[in-house]
């Protein structure tokens, strides 16, 4: 599957199970070519989301959140995957505290 098709999906499929109001899927698997999770077909992405379901749960909770809204996509084409979960609140202070 092309690269470009494999982020689209984990894109709208963390957006739409989330209600996300930011969605940043980079592709690190170039990085990582040759590795046995890439061998397999399983590329390894970092993720940013911004999501109102966040609020008042664990990071742990809202990674399990990212988990179960990618459902068979991290079996079938994710190895590795880097989480940033935040809040539209902590989104928005971190974007004041980049402006400054």
């Amino acid at each position: 599957m092309n690269s470009t098709t494999r982020v689209a999906r984990i894109h709208d499929a963390i957006e739409q199970g989330l209600d996300a109001t930011h969605v940043q899927v980079i592709d690190h698997s170039a990085a990582h070519a040759g590795h046995a999770g890439a061998e397999a077909g399983g590329g390894h992405f970092e993720v940013i989301v911004v999501s109102g379901k966040f609020a008042g749960i664990s990071r742990l909770a809202a990674q399990r959140l990212v988990y179960s809204a990618l459902g068979d996509l991290m079996v079938t084409e994710i190895h590795a995957l880097t989480m940033h979960t935040l809040t539209p609140d902590k989104w928005r202070e971190r974007a004041d505290a980049g402006s400054r």
